[in-house]
């Protein structure tokens, strides 16, 4: 599995967090868990997933909502006019995942490398919009 298909798996698997908030007593680690295995379940057979992809695809997840006050406030201060709520599932995600990577993961990647990639991720899984709207408010999170 290639970094990139372990970024689709880890926006699914956010996303259906997301639009499935968990039940007041739920066990948070076993419903993460749960939404990463059914997100790499509906990928592809093809798809291998070695010991390194699973820890890097669950860092994407856990750090991510670990971190989601804020990399939320970050997006929020940087969104010009677009409440947080009121994104679309798929770019508000996009948007997390991202901003997890670019301001509070530990792999070394480059600013433009995280861009793009969520960029990529915007126009696979998103509107015609979404690229553009992703890469604004990580360009301006990054000047930050």
């Amino acid at each position: 599995m290639s970094r990139r298909q372990a970024r689709e798996v880890a926006l699914q698997a956010l996303f259906q967090l997301d639009m499935n908030p968990l039940d007041e007593g739920a066990d948070a680690a076993q419903a993460r868990q749960n939404a990463i295995d059914a997100a790499v379940f509906a990928k592809d057979d093809d798809v291998k997933l070695g010991s390194k992809d699973m820890d890097f695809l669950k860092n994407l997840v856990n750090g991510t909502l670990d971190n989601q006050e804020a990399i939320d406030e970050l997006i929020t201060r940087n969104s010009k006019d677009r409440l947080l709520q009121r994104m679309a599932g798929v770019d508000r995600n996009i948007t997390r995942l991202a901003v997890y990577e670019l301001k509070f993961c530990d792999e070394e990647l480059t600013t433009n490398i995280i861009i793009n990639e969520a960029v990529e991720l915007a126009k696979k899984f998103g509107t015609d919009d979404s690229g553009r709207f992703v890469n604004g408010i990580l360009g301006a999170i990054a000047r930050a």
